[in-house]
């Protein structure tokens, strides 16, 4: 049995109808930028993220940017971000033209750290990133305590986490604790759309105002522009997909939780393999299962030679790739997140992942694990 990483042709095979209908209407309106189903869906997801703005953009990067450059984020100024993220939370900053600042993670989430955020605040501090990473959000309350204490808005990367601000948390979620949230609709996340998409949402109406100005090239009115903006647009097209996508999120998310108990069930109690935790079960919303393990450039080369879909998020820390090696920033800056990116590996995570999928993949990790590699 071959199992894949992610299986985007189920999902798609639940909307085809739905979105086929979407787009000829689309298509025979020519409605193609902007238009009623970009208006409804920011209406849909804002109401869905429990905020009273969503800004359509056009990918999970440009939104990190707005956001941060709508809180006031400017060049030569530093933002503070974990150092186990993928490198667009760093990016976003970098194009700015501020500074990111890399810090370590907790030890058992690999979530960033509110004790390493506090002590890498200094007088240039514009921003906190707070990655919710793997579909678990980050400690929320915690940061906001901090920023708050130091005058710094705090900002959300909620490209791995749609949804998880309805599971337990009460009030905290998206763009609460914190002033304004970004996400990703890349196609392999929780809520994906058929392309590059993102959105920024926020409570405030003035940061809504401001991101929407800035990603429509500086301007409210047309040929008016303000300030220098960008084009970042959400096009119709995505608009129908998410939106069909949008009404299947929870259903789809529980179906993602029911995967991962099942992989803590197969391989909770096996030597060599460290399972991943939730803070809160009821607000992981598992975007991906990450386990960790010794030798595990091995063990995953033994998955692929098995027909078994495998990735690593993410293999370097920010500060050790070479785009950030001007940042000076070497080995021991973040230890827990160097010493996780040798031994994190994320197993095939979906909504339409069956039980006999989990448990042929469990039969090869702890093949690989236990006995060096043979595999049946």
């Amino acid at each position: 049995m071959r199992v894949p990483f992610v299986d985007l042709a189920a999902q798609h095979a639940e909307i085809a109808d739905e979105v086929r209908s979407g787009l000829d209407a689309v298509f025979a309106s020519t409605g193609f930028v902007g238009g009623p189903d970009v208006t409804a869906f920011e209406q849909e997801y804002a109401a869905y993220a429990g905020v009273d703005h969503c800004i359509g953009v056009a990918n999970g990067t440009d939104a990190l940017e707005l956001a941060l450059r709508a809180v006031g984020v400017s060049p030569g100024s530093e933002v503070i971000l974990p150092a186990n993220t993928f490198i667009a939370s760093a990016e976003a900053v970098s194009r700015i033209g501020a500074v990111p600042v890399p810090v370590d993670v907790d030890e058992e989430h690999l979530l960033i750290d509110p004790v390493a955020v506090s002590e890498a605040i200094t007088e240039r501090t514009s921003a906190v990133i707070a990655v919710h990473l793997f579909g678990q959000l980050a400690p929320l309350d915690e940061l906001a305590e901090i920023c708050d204490e130091a005058g710094i808005p705090l900002v959300e990367d909620a490209a791995q986490s749609q949804g998880a601000h309805w599971r337990g948390r009460g009030q905290d979620g998206s763009a609460r604790l914190s002033r304004i949230a970004a996400t990703s609709f890349y196609p392999g996340k929780n809520l994906g759309a058929a392309g590059d998409a993102g959105a920024v949402t926020t409570a405030d109406p003035e940061l809504a105002a401001r991101v929407r100005l800035l990603a429509n090239h500086g301007s409210a009115t047309r040929y008016v522009h303000d300030v220098i903006g960008m084009n970042s647009r959400l096009d119709s097209l995505q608009a129908v997909y998410l939106r069909a996508k949008l009404g299947r999120l929870d259903k789809w998310n529980d179906l993602r939780s029911r995967a991962a108990q099942r992989y803590s069930e197969l391989l909770g109690d096996v030597p060599g393999i460290q399972c991943p935790s939730a803070i809160d079960p009821e607000a992981h919303v598992w975007h991906l299962y990450v386990v960790r393990v010794d030798d595990r450039d091995r063990v995953l080369q033994a998955l692929g030679d098995a027909g078994v879909g495998a990735g690593i998020h993410y293999p370097t820390p920010v500060h050790l790739t070479g785009a950030y090696e001007h940042l000076g920033l070497g080995a021991g800056t973040a230890p827990i997140a160097e010493e996780a990116a040798g031994r994190i590996l994320s197993l095939p995570m979906f909504p339409h992942l069956t039980e006999d999928m989990q448990a042929r993949v469990a039969e090869v990790l702890i093949d690989a694990v236990t006995d060096g590699g043979s595999t049946r």
